[in-house]
C-alpha cells in the first residue's frame, strides 16, 4: 500500500455533494482496467472526504442520502464505476494510449472504404483523428467513442460497416482443426463431405476478410479454398 503522499483521488458527484476517496494509484488502475476483480488494497484512508486535502469528512448523513449506504466498500465501488479517477500522468498516458488503439482496431476490423471496397489502414485512421483533434477518454467505453469519432471522420474517409459471406473449403487433414477456428468466426452453414472435406460459409466484417484469409492458410498450410460470396 502506498503512502498518503502517493495516493491519488477517486472523486463523486450526488445529491449536490462531492465526496473524495483517497486510492492506491497502482491497484485502482489494476481494477478500471479489469486485470485486479477485488477491491482490495485500494483505499489508502478509509473515510469518505468531502474536501479530502482539507481532511474534510463528508457526513454519514449525506452518505447515505447519496449512496444509500454508509459502507466504505460499498461507496468505494460505486465511485470508481460510476466517478472519476486522477491518476498519474504515466498511468493516464498509458490508458489513453490501450483506448486509441482499441478504437482504432475496431473501425480497421470492421469497417472498410467505400470506395475502394478495401480495409482501411491504421496509419489512415490514426492521422483522421489527429486532424480532426480527437480527444481520447481513458475511461469511456470504447464502442461508445468509436461512434463518436465516426461522426466526425465520416467527412474526411467514406467509412462504411458491412458484413460479407465466404465460403470456404477445407481438406480433410486440417478440417476439424480448422473448424474450431471458423466456429469463433461465426459459421452461416456448413457441410461435412464423404471424403472429410469442409465445406462452410462464414460471415464476418468486411475490414476482416485479409485477416480471416491468412489466419485460413496458416491452420491448413495454404491449401484452404476461399471465395467471396456476392
Amino acid at each position: 500500500m502506498v503512502s498518503l503522499d502517493n495516493a491519488i483521488l477517486a472523486s463523486y458527484d450526488k445529491e449536490g455533494k462531492h465526496f473524495e476517496l483517497y486510492v492506491d494509484p497502482k491497484n485502482t488502475y489494476l481494477y478500471l482496467d479489469g486485470s485486479k476483480k477485488d477491491l482490495k488494497n485500494i483505499l489508502v484512508v478509509e473515510e469518505v472526504y468531502e474536501n479530502a486535502k482539507k481532511a474534510e469528512r463528508a457526513k454519514s448523513s449525506d452518505l447515505q442520502k447519496a449512496f444509500g449506504t454508509t459502507d466504505i466498500t460499498e461507496i468505494l465501488e460505486l465511485v470508481l464505476r460510476k466517478g472519476t479517477v486522477q491518476l498519474t500522468t504515466e498511468q493516464r498516458k498509458k490508458k489513453v494510449e490501450e483506448k486509441r488503439k482499441k478504437i482504432i482496431d475496431m473501425i480497421c476490423r470492421e469497417a472498410i472504404d467505400v470506395r475502394t471496397k478495401a480495409p482501411i489502414p491504421p496509419m489512415r485512421i490514426e492521422n483522421a483523428m489527429e486532424e480532426v483533434r480527437f480527444h481520447v477518454d481513458p475511461f469511456k467505453d470504447p464502442k461508445v467513442q468509436m461512434e463518436e469519432l465516426l461522426k466526425k471522420l465520416r467527412p474526411l474517409i467514406p467509412i462504411k460497416f458491412e458484413k460479407i459471406q465466404i465460403a470456404v473449403k477445407i481438406p480433410a487433414e486440417h478440417s476439424h482443426r480448422a473448424y474450431g477456428s471458423l466456429k469463433t468466426y461465426g459459421i452461416k452453414k456448413e457441410q461435412w463431405l464423404k471424403d472429410g472435406y469442409l465445406i462452410a460459409v462464414v460471415e464476418i466484417p468486411a475490414g476482416m476478410q485479409g485477416e480471416f484469409i491468412d489466419h485460413m492458410n496458416k491452420l491448413t498450410a495454404g491449401e484452404v479454398e476461399t471465395k467471396k460470396i456476392e
